[in-house]
This record gives structure tokens, C-alpha cells and sequence, in this order.
């Protein structure tokens, strides 16, 4: 069972240390964040932003926590539109060691919960790249399907692939 909670300023230790650790395993996956990033300050002010963001409700970042209270992961709803259209991307990151557990799948069914319960968005986006069938299959077992396909627009380590976006839908929408 997993605890999902909005990321604060009390979480930074841990957070350091998830996002130090697996800061290897996650540019292997996805573009790497600035060097500033895990510099002094970095995480505090990435801390802050996520504050700001969810107080203007234009974005939602948690940490995903085990049953012990362990960090495991990330995950956030972003790009908020509430005008015309209720919807925002999905995005999470899982730390290598806790990998094929199901902390993913599991996190996605709750951050859905909280998207189409008490934040009322009725649609929420993700994006995988092609080659990511661990991404790919916990959105579709998590009820999103796929809406399309970018040829070629995600560069990582020097090589282009293709990305596929996927949505899913508030119950009854």
C-alpha cells in the first residue's frame, strides 16, 4: 500500500537523497535536469516552485511513500488548464531499486483519484516514449489509451525517437 502526499519542505532530505540517487537511472530514461538542480539550493527551490504551483493550481507534485514510509517515488499532474478544458499531463519517476513492484501502477490509480475527485479535472495526458513498455503498460492498466504519435521529437543522449501520448477520462466523461 502506498501513501501519496504534496511534496514540502520537511521531505527534503529524503528527497535529496531519492533524486541523487537514481539521478543515473532516470537520465538513462529521460532528459537530465540541470546541474543546478542538485546543487545547494536546488532542491529547496524546486521544493517552493512546487508550492507555488499548487497554490495557483496549475500543478501538483507528490511523493510517492511505501508502507514504512519509505520514498519510492514521484509523481505530479501538470500543465493544469481548468478553462475549457480540465485536463493536465501525468508524469512520475519510480526509484531503480523499487522498480517492477507495481508502486507505479499503483500510483497512478491514486493520483487519478485525486485528479477526478477533489481537483475535478475530467481528462489527464501522458506521454511514453516508444520503447518504454513498463510506462506504456501502467497507463493502459491504468485505463488511459492512446490518442496519437510524435515521429521522431524526443532526443535523448544524442538519438531521436518517437513518443506516444495516451488519455484517460473521468468516470462517465
Amino acid at each position: 500500500m502506498l501513501n501519496l502526499h504534496p511534496v514540502s519542505e520537511r521531505d527534503l532530505s529524503d528527497l535529496r537523497r531519492f533524486e541523487v540517487g537514481n539521478r543515473a537511472f532516470f537520465e538513462a530514461h529521460i532528459n537530465a535536469r540541470p546541474a543546478s538542480y542538485y546543487e545547494d539550493g536546488g532542491i529547496e527551490s524546486a521544493i517552493a516552485t512546487a508550492r507555488r504551483e499548487a497554490e495557483a493550481d496549475t500543478g501538483h507534485q507528490f511523493l510517492i511513500r511505501d508502507i514504512a514510509g519509505a520514498l519510492v517515488g514521484r509523481i505530479n499532474l501538470s500543465q493544469i488548464k481548468r478553462k475549457h478544458y480540465h485536463s493536465c499531463e501525468l508524469g512520475y519517476r519510480i526509484a531503480e531499486s523499487e522498480n517492477g513492484k507495481g508502486y507505479a501502477k499503483e500510483a497512478v490509480r491514486l493520483v487519478l483519484e485525486k485528479a477526478f475527485g477533489e481537483l475535478g479535472l475530467i481528462r489527464v495526458e501522458a506521454k511514453a516514449r516508444v520503447g518504454n513498455a513498463g510506462s506504456i503498460k501502467v497507463l493502459q492498466r491504468n485505463g488511459f489509451t492512446e490518442f496519437g504519435r510524435s515521429t521522431r521529437s524526443f532526443q535523448l543522449d544524442g538519438e531521436w525517437e518517437d513518443m506516444l501520448f495516451f488519455e484517460c477520462r473521468a468516470p462517465g466523461r
